[in-house]
């Protein structure tokens, strides 16, 4: 008995470490085929592709959305132009939106990061794993750490994007098979949601949300050309697509050289700019003195509480449930209850920022000050995280997003290098 209790314990602290393989997936009931490494992509994916005008053995990318639990496979064209070939729910994700801090904190990556051969896990114990390649290079430069964060079969996360295997098996096949066309490097875009207007002034609120603005420029980005942006980091932020003069280097923790964004690109992103500030304007009133509640794993869990008994004999399937449908609005009253203070007027919101983070309200604050043009901002991201909380009784509280208002987004830096931009003007 005491044997069984310590195997137990052990396998508990692993969890909390991060996906690292720790955790046998036989019970899982997995495909039946040969050869996983090696099991080419069924039929109905060949015949996408090749009704997509697409090479077997093209470059891909993968695009995660958190909130919507979405994992999207995208591949490029003869014209290098990618399309999304198939998307799959995720099945697990621990943690809430926002980036991954530290060891153990249970979040789940957001970023970029490009994925090579070494990061392919054949010989994973939740049936196959891709390494998501955390910390990257803006990871590191911002002192955020963690170890074997992954996207991997099994349905169980603690801290990774974890799939059925069925599905893993296929997201393997997609990237085996572009690593032998020759891709070196395959981007995965980690984002916490689809960086609509609309989701972004809903959004407005978190502590994350200059962050995620900072991650809305290389969404912009691949929106406008349908080809994965070139990534750099400097300043200890992210840059997209900037061409540099006379060789000039990007260092993580550097300042950033002199840079320039692609002409046709900066034409293509006008009018896209364009319609998403009118967007964003609308969004704003439409979602005035609301507040976004994002759940907690827990809230997400007990909405597949049935689901996870149905298969309580199996360690290795822990699904999640969606944020969106956990997640609801408050309104300003609504949190002044929660937090018994008394808010009035336009500094509301401040308040209720401050009574979540035990700091001193601003002194301006409307949610009309978030930056409309975030397609070419590069703020640097300070984000913090807090303890995962439960929600209070009665009303909940939004603990590891404290309330604050949006500050505005930087604007781009100026700059000139290779001529790349004609990768954009071009069909």
């Amino acid at each position: 008995m005491r044997l069984k209790s310590t195997a137990l314990v052990l396998i508990f602290a692993a969890a909390l470490a991060g996906c690292n393989d720790t955790l046998e997936s036989a019970v899982y009931e997995s495909p039946k085929v040969a050869n996983k490494v090696e099991q080419p992509l069924p039929a109905r994916l060949v015949a996408e592709i090749q009704k997509k005008g697409m090479d077997r053995n093209a470059p891909i990318m993968l695009r995660i959305f958190k909130e919507e639990g979405i994992l999207e496979v995208w591949k490029a064209k003869t014209n290098n132009r990618f399309d999304k070939v198939v998307e799959y729910d995720i099945c697990a994700w621990s943690g809430r939106l926002g980036p991954k801090i530290k060891e153990g904190d249970r979040q789940a990556p957001e970023g970029f990061y490009p994925l090579t051969p070494y990061h392919l896990n054949p010989n994973s114990k939740y049936f196959l794993a891709i390494n998501t390649g955390f910390p990257n290079q803006f990871d590191r430069a911002n002192g955020r750490n963690g170890t074997n964060l992954m996207i991997h079969g099994a349905c169980s996360s603690s801290g990774c994007y974890s799939m059925t295997d069925a599905q893993i098996l296929e997201i393997y096949a997609f990237a085996r098979d572009a690593f032998k066309g020759g891709q070196q490097a395959i981007q995965l875009q980690a984002f916490p949601f689809r960086m609509t207007a609309e989701n972004m002034a809903r959004h407005r609120h978190s502590q994350h949300y200059d962050f995620w603005k900072t991650l809305k420029v290389g969404y912009d980005h691949f929106e406008v050309t349908k080809r994965p942006p070139e990534v750099n980091v400097c300043n200890k932020n992210y840059v997209f697509n900037q061409l540099t003069a006379d060789g000039a280097s990007f260092n993580p923790q550097g300042a950033c050289p002199a840079t320039t964004t692609p002409p046709a690109l900066t034409a293509a992103l006008s009018g896209y700019n364009a319609a998403y500030d009118a967007a964003y304007a609308k969004a704003l009133k439409k979602y005035d003195g609301k507040i976004w509640y994002d759940p907690t794993e827990a809230e997400r869990k007990a909405l597949v509480a049935d689901l996870r008994k149905s298969r309580a004999h199996d360690l290795a399937f822990a699904p999640t449930g969606s944020a969106l449908k956990a997640g609801r609005f408050m309104r300003a009253e609504e949190a002044e209850v929660a937090n018994q203070t008394p808010i009035t007027g336009t500094a509301a919101v401040n308040q209720m920022a401050a009574a979540q983070s035990n700091q001193p309200a601003a002194t301006t604050a409307t949610a009309t000050t978030a930056a409309a043009s975030t397609a070419q901002a590069t703020t640097t991201a300070a984000p913090q995280t807090a303890a995962e909380g439960q929600p209070a009784a009665g009303i909940p509280i939004p603990q590891p997003n404290p309330l604050v208002p949006p500050v505005t987004a930087a604007a781009a830096e100026p700059a000139k290098k290779k001529p790349l931009w004609k990768l954009w003007s071009s069909e």
